[in-house]
């Protein structure tokens, strides 16, 4: 057997368990963060932390589970694969800070434009997906659900 044969189902383990220990890194984060949302006590029994916290929980156990048995994973990406798979957290981290001077209607827009574009939908297709995602769950929200989304500082909300 020669020696980059050896070594590959190596790397792919380790990079494996890398991955593991950095999703159990943003569980612990997430747990911390659902568990300091303060609130009422004469809002629901359960109240708003009980989803991400177990949110949080779920994706620590699959890690741990992960990093014990990484299974077979491919190697890390390269080029435009790398600028794409690094494109979403960023693009993620732009919707969360127009949230609030925004909207979320806008937020949702951009988080989906943004998407479909690197994913490679053409500039139409996108808009018109992002539209449409936007007021889907805005009417989801808003209208079925009776949640209140902020309009965004911009639009006076």
């Amino acid at each position: 057997m020669s020696e980059a044969h050896s070594a590959a189902p190596r790397n792919a383990r380790l990079i494996g368990r890398v991955s593991a220990i950095i999703l159990l890194v943003l569980a612990v984060g997430y747990g911390i963060g659902g568990s300091v949302i303060e609130y009422t006590f004469s809002s629901d029994p359960l109240g708003p932390r009980v989803f991400p916290v177990a949110l949080a929980v779920i994706l620590g156990a699959l890690a741990l589970v992960y990093f014990v048995s990484p299974g077979s994973v491919e190697g890390f990406p390269e080029g435009r694969l790398l600028l794409k798979v690094l494109a979403i957290p960023v693009l993620v981290m732009l919707a969360v800070m127009l949230f609030e001077p925004a909207g979320f209607a806008i937020s949702i827009f951009v988080l989906t434009l943004g998407s479909g574009l690197i994913f490679g939908a053409p500039l139409k297709t996108a808009l018109i997906g992002a539209v449409g995602h936007a007021l889907l769950w805005w009417f989801v929200f808003s209208f079925a659900l009776e949640v209140y989304l902020p309009t965004g500082a911009l639009f006076g909300g």
